[in-house]
C-alpha cells in the first residue's frame, strides 16, 4: 500500500496482516479521491476505523491540515503511529486508540469539528447509519463537510440523514462508497 498523490506521493505504508482489517486498495483510494477532491485547501479530517491509516494519510498528503486517526485495535494503532512517524507528520496528526463511540464523544467535548470524515468500519455491522446521525448531534461536522462511508454494496443507505445529503454512490466489487455532504 502506498500514498497515491500529494506531498507524500509514492511513499509506502505498512499494513496490518489480519482478517479483521482490509486496507482500501490503491485503485479504490485513487477513485475515491478523484470523486471528493482530488486536493484540499486545509481543514480537519477524521479517519474513524482507520486500520493502517492509509485513507487519512492520503487526505493529509492531498492538503488537509490536521488528521484525527482512530482505531480500537492495538495492532492498527501501532501501525498508524509507525506510518505517521515514517512520513514525519506527527505535528499534524492525532492518533487515538479508542472505541469509535468514545472517540466521537471525546472530540465533541473538545469542540473539534471536521471538513472530511472517513467511515470504513467492519462490513455488515450496521454502524454507519446511526453514526451519521450521531456526528451531527455532536456538532462534529463543519458546513460543507464531506462524509465518505464504505460498506458492503448490499447494505441499504438512505439519500439523506438529517442535514447530510448523499451526493454520490459508487460500487467496486463487493464494496460501495456512499458520499454525503453536510449542509445546515
Amino acid at each position: 500500500m502506498r500514498v497515491i498523490a500529494g506531498k507524500y506521493k509514492s511513499r509506502s505504508l505498512q499494513t496490518i496482516q489480519s482478517s479483521s482489517t482490509r486496507p482500501t486498495t490503491d485503485k479504490n483510494k485513487e477513485n475515491l479521491y478523484n470523486i471528493i477532491g482530488p486536493y484540499f485547501n486545509g481543514g480537519n479530517c477524521l479517519d474513524l476505523f482507520a486500520g493502517s491509516g492509509g485513507l487519512g494519510i492520503e487526505a493529509l498528503s492531498r492538503g488537509m491540515e490536521c488528521l484525527y486517526s482512530v482505531d480500537n485495535n492495538y495492532r492498527a494503532f501501532t501501525i498508524i503511529k509507525k506510518n505517521i512517524e515514517a512520513l514525519k507528520m506527527s505535528e499534524e496528526t492525532h492518533v487515538l486508540k479508542s472505541d469509535y463511540r468514545k472517540a466521537v464523544d471525546k472530540l465533541s467535548k473538545e469542540a473539534i469539528s471536521f471538513d472530511l470524515v472517513l467511515l470504513d468500519p467492519p462490513y455488515g455491522k450496521k454502524i454507519i447509519q446511526p453514526l451519521l446521525i450521531k456526528l451531527q448531534e455532536l456538532k462534529l461536522l463543519n458546513e460543507g463537510c464531506i462524509v465518505v462511508c464504505e460498506d458492503l454494496k448490499e447494505e441499504e443507505f438512505e439519500g439523506t440523514y438529517l442535514s447530510l445529503r448523499r451526493i454520490k454512490q459508487v460500487s467496486y466489487g463487493i464494496t460501495a462508497l456512499h458520499i454525503y455532504q453536510f449542509e445546515e
